[in-house]
């Protein structure tokens, strides 16, 4: 899982630098985000994903303990707090598609490559949080049946912990430094 992390790291931080590189390059990037709605609904995602971060913390302590209906019942609302996560994010998605006409190509303030680092970093990161609530779900499921031991627990928390990390860089890169200051 190190490696895993360690090599995923190096890929985000890639898209990461490519839009703070775009951002920073380009005079005319866009501010898009209005504190009503998107500051505050990107804020309330980033709840849902620390909030999942403790259940997760609170799994992998039960398991320790040997409460595996405990760890379980804690794994659930990982898996709740990510799917919340998706939920809003994909909102937000669909938002600046049919409302803001922002597309990975085009958008309505004139720099192409804003909505392409957008969806590329925001789609990577939401897509590592779909894996990551399956791999829970399986991981929940042996949990409940008795199969997996306190390591398989605590090694599934290492990569929640680190998709919950990476979007620590992208909510303030990405939505703070971008919103509209009135």
């Amino acid at each position: 899982m190190w490696l895993f992390i360690i090599s995923d790291s190096l890929t985000f931080s890639a898209l990461l630098f490519a839009y703070t590189y775009g951002r920073v390059s380009n005079p005319d990037w866009p501010k898009p985000f209005d504190f009503t709605p998107s500051i505050i609904f990107s804020s309330v995602m980033t709840f849902c994903l620390l909030s999942s971060s403790l259940t997760m913390v609170m799994a992998v302590h039960a398991m320790n303990h040997g409460n595996r209906k405990a760890a379980g019942g804690w794994i659930l609302g990982t898996m709740a707090g990510g799917l919340a996560f998706v939920g809003l994010h994909l909102t937000e998605w669909l938002r600046l598609i049919n409302v803001e006409h922002v597309t990975p190509a085009s958008n309505p303030w004139g720099v192409p490559q804003f909505g392409g680092t957008f969806f590329a970093l925001t789609g990577l990161h939401m897509t590592h949080v779909i894996l990551g609530v399956l791999y829970l779900g399986i991981i929940c499921q042996a949990v409940f049946r008795g199969k997996f031991r306190a390591e398989d627990v605590e090694v599934s928390g290492l990569y929640w912990h680190f998709v919950d990390l990476v979007w620590m860089f992208i909510f303030p890169l990405v939505y703070l430094m971008s919103a509209r200051v009135s």
